[in-house]
């Protein structure tokens, strides 16, 4: 059975990105922010023009309402020009998507915000919608239309077919560019029914059921300290100085320097499990209802559940592996031996049970118990 299932996933092609490091010049980082604020002047003019039309004349405008106006805006604004023309149709694609978003909130009850203005800074990636169409590779450049041929480093090959292109500018002033690619042949792994159940936590990252235990690298508060000194320096500059830039520049590359260690945990930690065992069951949490605790939410956010749960599910559906994520209602609270169910506060590590005597992990207990929920859940 699950030789089949592996033939049926090499079958099946993914759709993958891959990101590469541009290296600009100064002129076509120059053209590249000359860009970015034409895409951003043009999203909140399109911003404005939906809002003004629903409120003075009760009409919602179309995605290609919206389209068909830029070729009057470009006799108006000439500076539209500057910037290749399916990118800013593109623009348009973005503020439908994000009204979109809008109304599916409030259809499912929720109060959401409608879709904000763009300040300066805060439009950071340019969309190129078709590959060969105004983007394409040259030896070690990517052409770029109305830019010209920007040095990348491909430290990887790319897999599949290309189809779209995105151009963006961290914080921290560097140029990235990411290729979305489909028809990605995928690997599957050789055939392995070894389950595990995987509890996640603060104390320690994840507990496997076979007693194994990933520790919290914990890169937040490793990093705390540097964090608040260069927050401090950039508290001190004033606003508008080219000091307070620089200092907002340093700010920005300790949270990158953090999110690119994070990142990179949850990528080696889930490749791991993955390789090693081939039915995978999670705990099925909602980490943006438990960032609401006062004491926990920055634990929780460092910890970067959601992340490692991501990583986990793409690379074991490339692999050829199960995975699902089980309802995790009681799974600290019952004995992974005989069932018996006790409260059990965060205080308490250890999970003493007295009907059976066992004596185990509070988090190796709840993988256990994870385990099995998977293995009598139907598949």
């Amino acid at each position: 059975m699950l030789d089949l299932c592996a033939a049926l996933f090499a079958m099946h092609n993914m759709r993958k990105t891959f990101r590469y490091r541009l290296y600009s010049t100064r002129k076509q980082e120059t053209l590249l922010k000359q860009q970015l604020e034409e895409c951003r002047w043009l999203y909140n003019h399109f911003l404005e023009h939906r809002k003004n039309a629903w409120e003075w004349y009760g009409v919602s405008l179309s995605l290609y309402d919206q389209i068909g106006v830029l070729p009057s805006l470009k006799k108006t604004r000439p500076s539209l020009e500057k910037v290749y023309s399916q990118s800013l149709q593109n623009v348009s694609v973005r503020i439908d998507l994000a009204f979109k978003a809008f109304f599916r909130r409030v259809k499912h009850g929720e109060n959401p915000g409608t879709p904000r203005f763009k300040g300066k800074g805060q439009y950071s990636s340019l969309t190129f919608p078709q590959w060969n169409s105004g983007c394409d590779l040259t030896g070690n450049g990517l052409r770029l239309s109305k830019v010209g041929t920007v040095p990348v480093v491909l430290h990887r090959a790319i897999e599949g077919k290309i189809k779209t292109c995105t151009v963006l500018k961290s914080s921290t002033g560097k140029w990235w560019v990411t290729f979305s690619c489909e028809n990605v042949p995928e690997k599957v792994l050789p055939s392995n029914s070894l389950p595990v159940g995987i509890d996640v936590g603060i104390k320690t990252f994840a507990s496997l059921s076979d007693e194994t235990e990933i520790p919290n690298p914990k890169f937040f508060r490793r990093s705390a300290k540097r964090l608040a000194q260069a927050q401090r320096k950039l508290e001190l500059q004033q606003k508008g100085s080219p000091e307070r830039e620089k200092a907002q520049k340093i700010v920005a590359k300790v949270h990158e320097n953090i999110a690119f260690k994070r990142t990179d945990f949850a990528h080696q930690e889930s490749a791991k499990i993955v390789r090693q065992f081939g039915r995978i069951f999670v705990e099925d949490i909602h980490v943006n209802e438990m960032n609401t605790h006062r004491c926990l939410n920055r634990s929780i956010r460092d910890a970067a559940w959601s992340q490692f749960f991501s990583c986990l599910s793409y690379k074991a559906e490339s692999a050829g592996r199960e995975f699902r994520k089980i309802n995790p209602a009681y799974t600290s609270q019952d004995c992974s031996s005989c069932g018996h169910r006790q409260k059990m506060p965060l205080s308490e590590r250890t999970y003493s049970c007295p009907c059976c005597g066992m004596e185990k992990d509070r988090d190796h207990n709840a993988s256990r118990n994870i385990l099995r929920l998977g293995l009598e859940s139907p598949g």
